[in-house]
């Protein structure tokens, strides 16, 4: 049997960077339930219809200003909404170009461009999704939840002797590793494989790649690698 575990971050892990805390967490699903769960991701996003767009929890989370300008917002169809809060957005970055404040223009791109996907719903249905998103994944009894959370306060590069993003992926991969061996122990379970899987940055690829090949030379601090594959997949 072989288990995704889907892999992603929060915050930077650069010292001091603009976070103060480092994320790394993991969910683990077996194969066979891949379906199951991706049908029930597609129905609920289908019914907020964002079936197209990634969610990016910290994003559609935000308060759009546009949104409260809008009169009657709430009683819109989603086209309506759309179309109001793009025009109010045009019309801010078309501002924000002829006072040559480069930095505020660029970061208000950015901002319209990560929420872009989600200004049809207001705030409290943008909410509504997320809890009930989180709710669907609560219910997957078949899962498990990995996480490494790094106060980088804390955090000593020269006593842990290695970076913050390292640390954290060691921690994730002998925590996934230890539990495959755990169910392996059932007679009624067969040898378990597991692959990591994370968003499709080549950078991070290759240093998950570099240091999983150092887990299974070495091991990690706290296990030896066996049932995770050589090489991290990438979404």
């Amino acid at each position: 049997m072989v288990y995704f575990c889907y892999i992603d971050e929060s915050g930077t892990p650069e010292i001091p960077g603009n976070t103060s805390h480092y994320v790394l967490a993991g969910l683990s699903i077996p194969i066979s339930y891949w379906k199951k769960c991706e049908k029930g991701i597609t129905s609920l996003k289908q019914r907020y219809d964002l079936q197209d767009s990634e969610i990016h929890t910290g994003w559609i989370l935000r308060k759009y200003l546009e949104q409260s300008r809008i009169v009657g917002f709430e009683t819109m169809n989603h086209t309506q909404r759309r179309h109001e809060v793009e025009k109010i957005r045009k019309a801010e970055l078309l501002k924000l170009q002829k006072s040559q404040n480069r930095s505020h223009y660029k970061q208000t791109r950015k901002n319209y461009r990560q929420t872009e996907a989600y200004i049809h719903l207001t705030h409290d249905e943008r909410i509504e999704f997320i809890q009930k998103l989180a709710d669907l994944v609560g219910s997957w009894k078949f899962a498990r939840l990995f996480a490494e959370c790094i106060n980088k306060i804390h955090f000593d590069p020269n006593r842990a002797k290695q970076t913050i993003d390292e640390q954290a992926l060691e921690q994730l991969v002998s925590r996934f590793e230890q539990y495959m061996k755990n169910i392996s122990k059932s007679p009624k379970v067969s040898k378990l494989f597991g692959t990591l899987i994370h968003d499709n940055n080549e950078t991070v690829s290759k240093k998950h790649t570099a240091l999983m090949k150092k887990f299974h030379r070495q091991g990690t601090l706290w296990t030896s690698i066996e049932n995770i594959l050589l090489k991290p997949c990438s979404l």
